[in-house]
């Protein structure tokens, strides 16, 4: 590591900062994060950086579970951030940073239309899923609707922190957090009630809606295509609605076996599994700190 990347620099050694909020970074530094290999890492990294002095923006490559943080100040206070939140991270380089910020800059309103699409698909689909699933008496649909409901809420919340303070941020993602967590406990109540006094979910029910969640997904796919190349958090949003795409699925093959065999466990098995990813999401955001 550099001495200036220690803090040891001089001001005559280093550029001075730009003091707009978009001004380009002196030095671009890389961290390997071992432990980095879904979103939820990913959103949990830029809460706790991008509060840190010096930073001025973040890229992540989950495929390759590298972290590049550009700053203007000493890397050891955001060193000291990362190692923190239990990632397994390790230091790579530093160097000093390309000043060009265009390209993301041009991305950004075409990235935004996309985030509001989504958070439509997926909030409209929380709310027709939620009420089939009390309809057909389906702790599936109930456990899909509330995936639903956790994807619009981190939509929501990556529109609702552009040009607002972390703190504001932070505070979004717990509310968040304690909505899907009462949820998803809600659920897993409601497996457990349906287990022990028995259920009657209707099968045809479960796989339509199920059908319908899968097209809005896939429609979700479809709207991202083009930008699963470019920022990370839209690289994210991919996986978030190919993630459904597999639940969706899970969903209809529970209604057709609930149909085959006349038993409700296989409702009750994928509505618990749902329910448990949900709350384990939950926690997550409830343990970010600033």
């Amino acid at each position: 590591m550099s001495d200036c990347c220690k803090g040891n620099c001089s001001s005559a050694d280093r550029p001075a900062a730009d003091e707009s909020a978009s001004a380009s970074a002196q030095w671009s530094s890389r961290f390997r994060v071992a432990r980095m290999d879904c979103p939820a890492e990913e959103r949990l990294i830029r809460l706790a950086l991008q509060q840190s002095p010096g930073v001025c923006g973040l890229s992540v490559d989950l495929q390759q579970r590298e972290l590049q943080i550009r700053h203007d100040g000493p890397l050891e206070p955001i060193a000291a951030r990362l190692a923190a939140l239990n990632l397994d991270s390790t230091f790579l380089d530093t160097r000093a940073a390309e000043a060009s910020i265009e390209a993301s800059a041009k991305q950004t309103a075409g990235e935004a239309r996309v985030l509001k699409w989504l958070l439509a698909i997926n909030a409209l689909m929380f709310v027709v899923e939620f009420g089939a699933g009390l309809a057909a008496r389906s702790a599936g649909l109930i456990g899909d609707s509330l995936d639903m409901f956790a994807d619009a809420a981190v939509y929501g919340l990556a529109l609702y922190a552009v040009g607002r303070s972390l703190q504001l941020q932070l505070r979004a993602a717990r509310v968040a957090g304690v909505l899907q967590m009462l949820l998803a406990l809600g659920v897993l109540l409601e497996v457990v009630r349906r287990a022990v006094y028995g259920s009657d979910p209707v099968s045809l029910a479960m796989m339509l809606v199920a059908l319908l969640a899968l097209c809005a997904n896939l429609t979700c796919l479809a709207l991202l295509a083009r930008h699963r190349g470019g920022g990370a958090h839209m690289r994210a949003s991919w996986i978030f609605s190919a993630n459904d795409v597999l639940i969706n699925v899970g969903v209809i093959v529970a209604g057709a076996l609930v149909a085959w065999t006349g038993s409700h466990y296989p409702d009750l098995i994928i509505g618990s599994l749902i329910g448990l990813l949900v709350l384990y999401g939950a926690r997550r955001i409830l343990a970010l700190r600033s």
